[in-house]
């Protein structure tokens, strides 16, 4: 098969636009040099955001930590944080999302620079922003819940990349999707060096025993998920005790329950692990429950 002639199968919509540097330019001329270091070494950090009714949901946390992860490898966003987010709205305003939902994906790139890996030799990061509809897993799936498996892949050590920098370079992530993938599964989870769970390709991970929501803590290597923190205080307000501590994969085969968050993902529940059915292999209340009270948080905020 001539793999060039699928260029166009999965290409963006043709009236969709970008916002590129201070510019909302149509999809296929969107462009980024072959030179940037984004591209060529994966030197860059991103976002994906929902919007909601038209107002990006928890937009803020969002672009704190786009700063912190750009600071943590050294790069200097051109652009201040207010700037940043009207160019998210810009986008979504130039792309007739205002006032509906909507994903954006907001990317900051080292620059373009020389064939090497010295930040001194980079020119001005780019900044873009993608904003259209995204569905990461089939709807019935929500109402069903969905199996996943533990696969061979580890997450990255923390003292070789910090799994709380949202980087451009995700291969760690997309070799674990692959093996899920193989396995039939929707995602996977990903064990950290010591063995413990850490998170899934792109999602938090929760689980509900005795009644308490437990969820794997920053030490265990995990992104800290802006959707995983609104889970959390949606929890507390009901009185629910939330424990953030190590679990390893008997503790998953046990549970009542246990479900994913992700801001793609928003919440959806996890009916089986490795082959082995969660509670009685159907989403269970707590799970419902946290699950209807995200969804009215986010029409609220």
């Amino acid at each position: 098969m001539d793999l060039r002639n699928r260029k166009n199968e999965f290409a963006p919509r043709p009236d969709l636009k970008i916002w590129l540097d201070g510019e909302l330019v149509p999809a296929g001329e969107a462009k980024i040099s072959v030179f940037d270091h984004g591209l060529l070494y994966g030197d860059g950090v991103f976002e994906g955001i929902r919007s909601y009714n038209g107002k990006i949901f928890r937009c803020e946390q969002h672009v704190r930590r786009l700063y912190d992860s750009a600071r943590a490898i050294r790069l200097v966003i051109p652009m201040t944080p207010d700037e940043i987010t009207k160019a998210m709205y810009d986008t979504l305003a130039g792309n007739g999302l205002a006032g509906k939902d909507a994903y954006i994906r907001l990317v900051v790139t080292r620059g373009v620079g020389t064939l090497g890996l010295s930040i001194l030799k980079t020119a001005c990061p780019s900044v873009f922003v993608i904003a259209d509809q995204i569905e990461l897993y089939p709807p019935a799936l929500y109402e069903t819940g969905m199996a996943v498996i533990t696969v061979p892949t580890m997450r990255s050590h923390p003292a070789a990349l910090s799994p709380r920098i949202k980087s451009l370079n995700y291969l760690n992530n997309i070799l674990a999707k692959i093996e899920g993938q193989d396995a039939n599964a929707p995602e996977a989870i990903m064990l950290n060096h010591l063995g413990f769970v850490a998170e899934c390709t792109g999602d938090n991970i929760f689980v509900i025993r005795d009644g308490k929501l437990q969820t794997p803590p920053t030490s265990a290597g995990i992104l800290e998920g802006v959707t995983r923190d609104a889970v959390i205080e949606l929890a507390r307000k009901r009185g629910m005790t939330v424990e953030e501590k190590d679990l390893v994969r008997h503790d998953l085969y046990v549970v009542q329950e246990c479900f994913l968050t992700g801001t793609a993902a928003e919440v959806i529940a996890v009916t089986s692990i490795d082959g082995r059915p969660i509670g009685d292999g159907k989403p269970g209340p707590i799970t419902k429950q946290l699950m209807s009270d995200f969804h009215a948080l986010i029409r609220a905020e």
